[in-house]
C-alpha cells in the first residue's frame, strides 16, 4: 500500500487547474540513470522550471542525491543558491562579460565558449581574488555556442596560461543523438575525443568529460564519459517516440482540472471560437477552467482527448485561452468531477508524448510550456 505524504498541499483557494509532481519517481528515475551509466557521474538538467516540474522544489529535492546541478541561465542558479541548494551547479549558457562577478559570488560554475570569455573570466576572477570554476564548451557539430573542434586547442592554450581559473570540466553537446541513424552523433563524439587528446599527449590532468543527453543515455554508452546530463529522462519521459527503452523510468507529472460547468447542446450548434465543431445530434458538454493561457496549446483543439472517471473523452471546439470544452456524449459528470490531461486514470492514459503527436510538436514543449499559473503540488510516496 502507498500512502502520500504532501510537501505541499492544494488548499480551499487553489484553481482547479493543477500539476501533480511525484518526488519519489523523480528519485526512482535519477537512480535508474545512475544504475545505468555507473561509474559515471550524473547531473540534474533542471533548467525551463525543470522541464516544467517546478525548479525550487525539483532542485531541493534531487540535488542531494546527485553529483551536478545544470540550469541554462544565471537568474536560474542564482535563484537555485537563494533556495538553499548548496551542489555544484554549471550555467550550461552563454553568459555576458558584466555578468561574471554574480557566477563567483554566488559560487556558480561557468561554461567559457571562447577565448575572449575565458579570458574576461580569469581576469575578474584575479580582480575579485576569487578562483573561477569553468566547464570549457566544444563545439561538434552543433554550430551553437562554443569552440569548434577544429580550433579547440586555442581555448585549451589559453587556459594553461590563466592564473585564476580552474577547467574543472570539458562538455559538447549532441545535435542528433535522437536520430534512427546515428551517423552524425558518432562524428561529433570522435571530434570531442580528438580534442580531448590535448590532454593526454601532454599528460595533462583530463577535466570532467561530458556530453550525453538523454538520448544518447539511451543510445550511445560510449558517450558517457565522466558525467551525464540527463533532461526529460529524468522527469520519466522518452526524448522521442520510439526511443530504446534501456533506462527504465516513469512520468513524474500529471496535470489535473475539474469539470466547473455542463450543459447539453443541441445539434447544429457549433462550440466554442470559430463554430469549427458542432454534433449532429445532442450531446454533453463540459468546460474545463484550462486553456492555451495555461500552456494547453490551442493546436491540440479537436485532436486530444481527456480522461474522465477513468474514460477518454475528446476535447471539441477551439481551446481557448482560459476553458476548454470536452463532449461526453451520453454520459454523466458532475461539477468538481477530476479531469486528467497528462497522466494515468485507471486503465487509461494521456501522455505528454500524446500530446506532442497531436500537436505537431516534442513532448519537451509539452512540458515546459505548462504555465506558471499552474499551481504544482508535491508529493512523495512511502510504502507501508
Amino acid at each position: 500500500m502507498q500512502i502520500y505524504q504532501p510537501v505541499i498541499a492544494a488548499n480551499g483557494g487553489i484553481r482547479p487547474t493543477w500539476a501533480e509532481v511525484n518526488l519519489t519517481r523523480l528519485s526512482q528515475n535519477l537512480q535508474a540513470i545512475r544504475t545505468h551509466v555507473t561509474p559515471a557521474k550524473v547531473m540534474i538538467v533542471v533548467k525551463a522550471n525543470a522541464y516544467g516540474h517546478g525548479l525550487a522544489e525539483v532542485a531541493r529535492h534531487l540535488s542531494p542525491q546527485a553529483d551536478y546541478v545544470g540550469v541554462a541561465v544565471l537568474e536560474e542558479g542564482i535563484f537555485l543558491r537563494e533556495m538553499g541548494v548548496t551542489a555544484p551547479i554549471l550555467v550550461l549558457g552563454g553568459i555576458w562579460g558584466d555578468q561574471i562577478p554574480q557566477y563567483l559570488q554566488h559560487d556558480l560554475t561557468l561554461t567559457a565558449s571562447s577565448v575572449e570569455r575565458l579570458e574576461q573570466i580569469d581576469a575578474v576572477a584575479g580582480q575579485m581574488g576569487l578562483k573561477a570554476k569553468v566547464h570549457l564548451k566544444i563545439d561538434t557539430g552543433m554550430e551553437r555556442i562554443g569552440v569548434h573542434y577544429y580550433s579547440a586547442h586555442t581555448i585549451q592554450e589559453t587556459a594553461l596560461r590563466c592564473s585564476n581559473v580552474i577547467v574543472e570540466g570539458i562538455f559538447s553537446h549532441f545535435a542528433n543523438a535522437d536520430a534512427r541513424d546515428l551517423t552524425h552523433a558518432r562524428l561529433q563524439l570522435e571530434r570531442f575525443d580528438k580534442v580531448l587528446q590535448f590532454y593526454e599527449t601532454r599528460s595533462l590532468p583530463m577535466p570532467i568529460r561530458h556530453m550525453a543527453n538523454s538520448a544518447a543515455i539511451l543510445q550511445l554508452p560510449e558517450s558517457h564519459f565522466d558525467m551525464v546530463r540527463p533532461g526529460i529522462l529524468l522527469y520519466g519521459v522518452y526524448p522521442f517516440a520510439d526511443a530504446p527503452r534501456s533506462v527504465l523510468v516513469h512520468p513524474a507529472l500529471s496535470w489535473k482540472s475539474r469539470v466547473v460547468y455542463f450543459k447539453v447542446v443541441q445539434p447544429g450548434h457549433p462550440v466554442s471560437y470559430g463554430s469549427t465543431w458542432q454534433a449532429d445530434h445532442p450531446v454533453r458538454i463540459i468546460t474545463l477552467p484550462v486553456g492555451y493561457g495555461d500552456g494547453y496549446f490551442r493546436s491540440l483543439s479537436n485532436r486530444t482527448w481527456v480522461i474522465i472517471r477513468g474514460r477518454k473523452y475528446p476535447q471539441v471546439g477551439r481551446v481557448c485561452m482560459d476553458q476548454m470544452m470536452v463532449n461526453i456524449e451520453a454520459d454523466s459528470a458532475f461539477n468538481g468531477d477530476e479531469v486528467t490531461l497528462i497522466g494515468e486514470s485507471n486503465s487509461e492514459a494521456v501522455t505528454a508524448q500524446d500530446l506532442a503527436d497531436w500537436a505537431g510538436t516534442i513532448p519537451y514543449e509539452i512540458l515546459t510550456n505548462i504555465n506558471t499559473r499552474v499551481p504544482r503540488v508535491y508529493f512523495t510516496e512511502a510504502n507501508t
